[in-house]
């Protein structure tokens, strides 16, 4: 055996190194225990207990040192019997030679009441060698006599052993993260450094503690409950959070992770906790979420703000957006001069931000009875619609003024408005314009504004800033636009030979660009009238513009006196120049100047309509003796848009009964997003069935039924409704070409006036006939024919088969002729010509006497 020092002297063995007095080891009865406490004294270890990892032996020497008892461990040690050993020297049975003096000698130590510990080379079961420590222990029998009780443990394996324990130990001391042992009863046995850096208190006050000791009783009910049921079931709980203030270190947050502990025998020994301060992490979890939900806000800024072209619908969609996700109550003023179409916004660093504003929108989830200001007494607050300017030397001003978001209220820096925690105004600024202030602003119990939302609150507002300001754009062209529109459409309710006549234009919504809609009435020698009604193509000032041309063309082309087929095909020809031009924004394929176009001439005297068509909607006409279901679409060939090219167009003609209704319309009123053209034709026709009912009165109930979603584009409606001449309203006859026949048109026509009455104007009229029956006679050919109309005003033509038209000229002094078309022009009230089917027709007007 080796010279070890005797038991005073040797350092203790390291079975469990680092331990302190109250510390928690495992034995074999699998309880936890704190050192100094004997194990349970019932039995042999149980199987798979720390005896059997380190190999222990025990056995006992008589007075004389020989073996007296033999255990069956030393039998496993050492490979004996106990037949085999006992009462055999145990020096010269187990130590080689050199060593049986040294070892007789510590043996008679011991016997001599001095215990002994020390090394010494063996022979295991298997006849290897090895080295075992053994522990000589002075004993007394029952009769006084000394003996010795003898302990061998595997030196390899013990220092395995005391290796692993050593390993542990520094792990649970030395790791960063705070561990945590807890005893069945859920006090606390042992904690690292770490763990007690966590709590902010030292080790050994943890010790004994239980959870309630710790932290709040709501905390400490659910950490008892997890460690209880981590101990029974064995599934361990991760990643448990808590929060608290440390005196030292503010409000910090934990994540504790529990799992069981088992003792060699899988007895539940206790509960390991695993403690993590994740306050920064917490931080960075809300800070990302908190970026979250800006990218999300953004992302929903991008998605609603600016869905239509209307300044107070995007101020409204901007309140939406932010209140309440983003804060409590916010407003939304702009500068006057915003919402007037021809005026724009202040440019940075323009005046003083004291111009007239104007609140256009205001949301809130709190009362708020005034406005926060950073200093002086609270502004009272502007509702909707009201005017206000703020004063030159508030905050309002100088973000205006300076076109720079500020904070206005937050720490120490209280609002006169206990309800409010902390508000933020920021200028709405575009294309270096500032257009106007939004105040946004978070009541108490929420976070106030901080850095970030102010940059949020910025970038929310400059995107809201550009929608408003396209809106601006929008609206100050919608207005030109729909200022031009009305300017070329018929002013007020036009008047017809032998019509009555009721129109109606709508222009689409303010969040919807003017179209090019129109209609017209146009009035035509011989009691004729034009109805027409159009639609160009494409929307903005440039439709409306394009419009007034092929209108300003379809009336000229009117007053040629052209069939209606042949008034398209002009027509066509002139939309194909205006898209060729290339100062149009049409571009090559002259989009913008495509148009859609009905043109119908109506004739009093005969109630005949000749309809031409170029790709509009058909026209619809109700016959007053037509049953139950009376309106109908005419059947009038489509024809190709104006602008397209290369098809003829057709006419058709057909006789409207005295009382028929005749109406022309845009898509508009009867086309929708919501419903097909179909369907929007038969709600058309059967909102005209029906008794019948006045013309303006109709025209209003067809908007209100027909147009349930106004705005999506715009409505021309022409209605027109069949007044029947009396019979004794015209005058006809037909003369052969002969020079009697001046004569006979002079007698008929004064016999024709007096009949009705109008004997004023027989000297005139008989004068003029004369002249115009003359000149159908020299320079006409074929019949005479002679016609006066009485309407509002008396109408005379005279008719021949010549297809020269008649042109005035100045007779001189020594010329015979040549002076009737000058006696004609002087005294009619208008006078002109016009072709007929067989030639040309001459006319004259003059005005009823006021009696008539």
């Amino acid at each position: 055996m080796s010279d070890t020092p005797s038991r005073e002297a040797a350092e203790p063995a390291a079975f469990t190194p680092g331990v302190g007095a109250d510390a928690v080891i495992p034995h074999p009865g699998g309880e936890l225990r704190p050192r100094g406490t004997s194990p349970s004294p019932w039995g042999h270890g149980e199987p798979g207990s720390v005896y059997d990892y380190i190999q222990v032996a025990a056995f006992s020497l008589d007075g004389d040192g020989m073996i007296s008892q033999w255990s069956d461990r030393a039998a496993e040690f050492f490979g004996l019997r106990a037949e085999d050993v006992v009462g055999a020297d145990p020096v010269t049975t187990f130590a080689p030679r050199e060593l049986w003096r040294s070892g007789r000698a510590r043996i008679e130590e011991t016997l001599g009441g001095k215990e002994w510990v020390g090394t010494a080379p063996y022979r295991d079961a298997d006849g290897q060698e090895r080295v075992a420590e053994l522990y000589l222990m002075p004993a007394r029998g029952r009769d006084g006599r000394p003996g010795v009780v003898c302990l061998a443990v595997d030196l390899r394996k013990l220092r395995a052993i005391e290796t692993e324990l050593a390993a542990s130990e520094a792990v649970f001391g030395q790791a960063p993260t705070g561990f945590v042992l807890f005893d069945r009863e859920c006090r606390i046995r042992r904690v690292n450094d770490s763990f007690a850096e966590v709590l902010g208190l030292p080790a050994e006050d943890l010790v004994g503690l239980a959870p309630v000791d710790l932290m709040a009783p709501r905390d400490a009910v659910r950490l008892g409950r997890a460690v209880a049921d981590v101990l029974d079931s064995g599934e361990p709980v991760v990643d448990l959070t808590f929060s608290g203030v440390l005196p030292t270190r503010g409000r910090r947050r934990w994540s504790i992770s529990l799992y069981r502990l088992l003792s060699t025998g899988d007895r539940p020994m206790g509960v390991a906790g695993q403690v993590v301060d994740v306050t920064g992490r917490a931080r960075a979890e809300r800070e990302a979420a908190s970026a979250r939900r800006s990218l999300a806000l953004l992302n929903e800024a991008s998605r609603h703000i600016g869905s239509t072209l209307d300044l107070e619908t995007t101020a409204r969609e901007l309140l939406d957006v932010t209140v309440p996700g983003f804060c409590d109550v916010a407003t939304v003023d702009l500068y006057n001069a915003v919402l007037t179409a021809d005026a724009e916004g202040r440019r940075v660093d323009d005046g003083d931000g004291t111009g007239e504003l104007r609140r256009v929108a205001s949301a809130s989830t709190v009362h708020h009875d005034a406005a926060p200001t950073h200093d002086g007494p609270a502004t009272p607050a502007a509702e909707v619609g009201g005017a206000f300017c703020y004063p030159p030397r508030s905050p309002y001003a100088k973000a205006l003024r300076t076109g720079r978001s500020l904070t206005l209220i937050g720490p120490g820096n209280p609002d006169p408005n206990p309800l409010i925690q902390s508000a933020v105004v920021v200028p709405m600024v575009a294309r270096e314009k500032v257009l106007g202030l939004v105040q946004l602003s978070r009541a108490k119990g929420s976070e106030p504004f901080d850095a970030r939302d102010v940059a949020i609150a910025t970038e929310l507002v400059a995107r809201a800033a550009v929608c408003i300001d396209n809106a601006r754009l929008y609206r100050r062209e919608h207005e030109r636009a729909l200022i031009l529109q009305r300017s070329l459409l018929p002013p007020g309710n036009p008047e017809a030979s032998g019509l009555e006549i009721a129109c109606r234009y709508r222009p689409a919504g303010s969040g919807t660009e003017v179209g090019g809609d129109w209609f017209d009435v146009i009035p035509l020698p011989g009691n004729r009238t034009a109805l027409v009604v159009g639609d160009v193509m494409g929307r903005g000032l440039r439709a409306a513009v394009a419009m007034g041309q092929l209108r300003t063309a379809v009336r000229t082309l009117s007053l040629l006196d052209l069939d209606p087929a042949d008034v398209l095909t002009q027509l066509d020809e002139i939309a194909r120049g205006l898209s060729a031009d290339p100062e149009s924004d049409g571009g090559e394929s002259g989009e913008l100047y495509l148009a859609t176009c009905v043109y119908a001439v109506f004739d009093a005297v005969t109630r005949r309509c000749t309809i031409a068509n170029a790709g509009h909607l058909p026209p619809v006409v109700v016959d007053p003796a037509g049953g139950d279901n009376p309106a109908l679409m005419l059947e009038v060939p489509e024809g190709l848009p104006l602008g397209v090219g290369g098809e003829p167009f057709e006419e058709v003609t057909v006789e409207l009964p005295d009382g028929a209704l005749f109406g022309l319309y845009t898509d508009g009123l009867v086309e929708s997003r919501k419903h097909q053209l179909e369907d929007g034709l038969s709600a058309l026709r059967s909102a005209l069935s029906g008794p019948e009912r006045p013309l303006e009165a109709l025209c209003d109930q067809l908007l209100t039924e027909l147009d349930p979603h106004h705005g999506e584009d715009d409505i021309a409606l022409l209605m027109a409704r069949v007044r029947a001449l009396p019979s004794n309203s015209v005058g006809d006859w037909i003369l052969p070409s002969e020079p009697t026949s001046v004569a006979r048109a002079r007698e008929l026509a004064c016999g024709w006036l007096l009949a009705c009455g109008l004997d004023e104007l027989v000297d005139t009229v008989e004068l003029l006939v004369s002249e115009l029956a003359t000149n159908a006679l020299r320079h006409g050919r074929g019949d005479i024919r002679v016609r006066l109309l009485r309407d509002s005003v008396l109408v005379c033509e005279v008719w021949d088969n010549g297809y020269a038209q008649p042109r005035q000229r100045r007779a001189r002094d020594t010329d015979e002729g040549g002076r009737g078309l000058q006696l004609v022009s002087l005294l009619a009230d208008r006078w002109g010509s016009r072709r007929t089917p067989n030639g040309k027709a001459v006319w004259f007007e003059l005005g009823l006497p006021a009696t008539s």
